[in-house]
């Protein structure tokens, strides 16, 4: 829909004379809503997730009402469909409003309702709207049978509403905070199953008392027509924090660079440490701890032990199915093979497409990335499941340092949705606990560069040193990371394999997260792409 028409179509309201409770009954409305409004709507919306595909057509899969003492909203969930043949499913709750000054940025349509003008509007926007969610939650009967089925936690009792507002700017999802004290998040995108975030924050803070993440307070799922429980909304304490780890870690390496100068350091007379060796933080030269210092590799050891203890309690559970643990097996191989190779095609077709985009360091990376393409795939193809000793558990899936949030000496981690481009169930699978463990490594590396490409003009160094030194932090930080985790599981009888199978793990899952990478730097940061293409130069290198 071109910009004019939106304008035009705005400036007419739809008429309806029947009543609001009755809205969503009339075809004119529906045909009108979906044909016409949604698509102009949804695209400008910062969640949702579809904006590099074309839409076909958006339907209604079903609605529901969220009503109290004549306060009546519907929740949309709405089916997209593209073009390319795929469809998402979102999740939309809608309210009424007559004045004219209200949410003017956030309006659906204008409306006009037996007589009286108005805009259909976002209803999380709604004070009132939020406060019933609130109010409902808090009110769950134990065992709620209707269609939309609220549960609070035992501990979240003896409270008021008081207030609420917007946390901020997120992408795939909308969270409220109450009373400054609880967090609300309203999962936009939505699946035909349990989010995974629900399941894990409830598995982890509710059922195995883990300390370390938010804990879980109550939830909203709804019980579609087809009988599956679809999740729309998770409630947890609000962590005081003083910022994520991300932040954190990007503060804590400019340090870390700017010292090369300030205390001359000679990167070539640097002791330096193998790929996955495993340090304890007395065992680290002593000209590393004069040039990164020990607060930071103080840091790194306790983010080691609080993922060791969120794998142990991932770990040890014997009657739930959805979290026991497995070994590795015939139809894991299979699923993870053919996953590996499908991502791995799609990178190399994106590859071969902006050769034209890369220069320098990058250029020559991706054409080793494409002179060894038989080697990577190869690479992927050599997954024994039957040399593989370790256990499979259900696991974060998106560990990175933007999903664990810092205090002032501890860490928390958060966000158990999984990764953005998988389905609902591959996000469930059982993967090994060194997954995790990858994915924070490749954020380890992530944050380093990107230290060095946002700061170059501040160091007294060529590209060339800041990148040696960058590639011999890295090292340190992952060994020292190592050498604690690996202490805590196997103390814990979390059994992640012999010492070989858990380096051939950690290399095959870093070699999957980089070639993930690579697509998403390639569409949208071309120079970034130095960074996951140097991680798997360094995986098929080594």
């Amino acid at each position: 829909m071109s910009e004019k028409a939106t304008e035009t179509k705005l400036q007419s309201p739809f008429e309806f004379n029947g009543i609001w409770e009755d809205l969503l009954d009339d075809k004119d409305f529906t045909q009108v809503l979906l044909s016409e409004v949604l698509e102009d709507y949804i695209l400008k919306q910062r969640w949702y997730g579809g904006k590099a595909s074309k839409i076909k057509y958006i339907e209604l899969s079903e609605y529901f009402r969220i009503q109290q003492h004549g306060e009546v909203y519907f929740g949309l969930l709405l089916e997209i469909d593209f073009v390319e043949a795929f469809y998402h499913h979102y999740f939309l709750p809608i309210a009424f409003v007559t004045d004219v000054s209200f949410a003017k940025s956030d309006r659906i349509l204008p409306i006009k309702i037996q007589g009286q003008q108005g805009y259909i509007i976002d209803a999380i926007n709604l004070e009132a709207f939020r406060k019933l969610v609130f109010e409902r939650i808090l009110g769950a009967a134990p065992f709620d049978r209707t269609k939309v089925q609220y549960h609070r936690s035992e501990s979240f009792t003896d409270v008021v509403y008081e207030s609420s507002r917007f946390m901020g700017l997120e992408q795939s999802n909308t969270s409220i905070i109450y009373n400054d004290r609880y967090v609300l998040k309203f999962f936009r995108r939505i699946f035909a199953d349990k989010n995974p975030d629900y399941e894990m924050s409830r598995f982890l803070s509710e059922i195995k008392d883990f300390h370390n993440t938010p804990a879980y307070q109550g939830s909203v799922n709804i019980i579609d027509s087809d009988h599956v429980n679809v999740t729309i909304a998770l409630m947890q304490k609000l962590v005081p924090n003083q910022g994520d780890a991300w932040d954190y870690m990007l503060k804590e390496l400019h340090e870390v660079f700017l010292n090369l100068d300030r205390k001359n350091i000679t990167l070539d007379a640097m002791p330096t440490v193998d790929m996955f060796e495993r340090l304890q933080i007395n065992e680290v030269c002593s000209e590393i701890i004069d040039w990164v210092g020990p607060n930071l590799l103080s840091k790194i050891r306790q983010l080691a032990v609080r993922t060791a203890e969120m794998h142990i309690v991932l770990g040890s559970e014997f009657e739930d199915t959805a979290f026991t643990p497995n070994h590795f097996n015939g139809d894991y191989e299979v699923w993870l093979k053919n996953r590996l190779l499908y991502q791995f095609q799609n990178r190399l077709n994106i590859i071969e497409n902006q050769m034209h985009k890369l220069d320098g360091m990058a250029l020559d990376l991706a054409r080793e990335f494409l002179e060894k393409k038989t080697l990577i795939r190869k690479r992927i193809t050599n997954f024994d499941w039957t040399k593989l000793k370790g256990e499979r558990i259900r696991v974060h899936g998106d560990y990175h340092l933007g999903q664990i949030l810092v205090t002032s000496d501890d860490f928390y981690i958060l966000d158990f949705e999984g990764e953005p481009e998988s389905t609902i169930r591959d996000r469930k699978v059982k993967q090994p606990p060194l997954k995790d463990v990858a994915g924070l490594f490749r954020s380890f590396h992530y944050a380093i560069y990107a230290t060095v490409f946002n700061n170059a003009e501040d160091y007294n160094k060529s590209q060339e040193e800041l990148f040696q030194a960058a590639e011999i932090l890295y090292s340190y930080l992952t060994s020292v990371f190592l050498g604690t985790y690996t202490d805590q599981v196997q103390d814990a009888n979390l059994n992640i394999g012999y010492n070989q199978e858990r380096i051939f793990i950690l290399k095959y899952c870093l070699l999957e997260k980089a070639v993930y990478e690579i697509g998403y730097e390639l569409n949208s940061r071309p120079r970034w792409a130095l960074i996951p293409l140097k991680g798997i130069s360094n995986i098929i290198n080594h």
